[in-house]
């Protein structure tokens, strides 16, 4: 945890703190891909107990963690049936408003997905507008970058997507 000092007084200002998050879903055949709150077109998607969108759920991991309130599997286990097929924003909401009932908000988001295909900027701008939504933050408050791994391993052989996730959430 990180004290902000008012240089004036040397008071505290406010309370930060950061969080990381990671999700690696494996990738296949028969399901839609859903990343960062948006519906890509690929012939293979995520597979998981919800949309599997690991954008969101290492968003709501780092979140969570920031905060010292667990982490995704804790709140919304898979071994519960109503969180089976359930849309990740409404798990980004959810968290967002455990956050809001601990008194914390969040500061900012900064996002790295890694997978082959399909290519990721033509949609990061839905994806930055999604998050915004549920998670009642601006746009500019949010980055989304994308990279591949080279064609090594199950990323390269597109058999997986991978999600890193940082957050700063402080507290008034």
């Amino acid at each position: 945890m990180v004290w902000m000092k008012n240089p004036t007084n040397n008071s505290p200002l406010m309370k930060i703190r950061v969080g990381f998050g990671f999700d690696v879903h494996q990738m296949t055949e028969g399901r839609e891909l859903w990343l960062g709150g948006v519906r890509l077109d690929h012939p293979k998607g995520a597979l998981g107990h919800s949309d599997a969108d690991v954008l969101l759920h290492a968003i709501c991991d780092a979140l969570l963690g920031a905060a010292n309130l667990r982490d995704i599997g804790y709140h919304f286990p898979d071994t519960q049936g109503e969180f089976k097929n359930i849309d990740s924003k409404i798990l980004l909401g959810r968290t967002v408003e455990i956050l809001e009932t601990n008194g914390w908000e969040i500061g900012n988001i900064d996002c790295t997905l890694v997978l082959e295909k399909p290519k990721i900027m033509p949609h990061v701008d839905a994806m930055k507008a999604a998050i915004a939504e549920h998670a009642r933050i601006s746009v500019d408050d949010i980055s989304i970058k994308a990279t591949t791994n080279e064609k090594m391993g199950f990323i390269g052989r597109e058999e997986g997507v991978v999600a890193h996730a940082v957050a700063l959430i402080q507290r008034p």
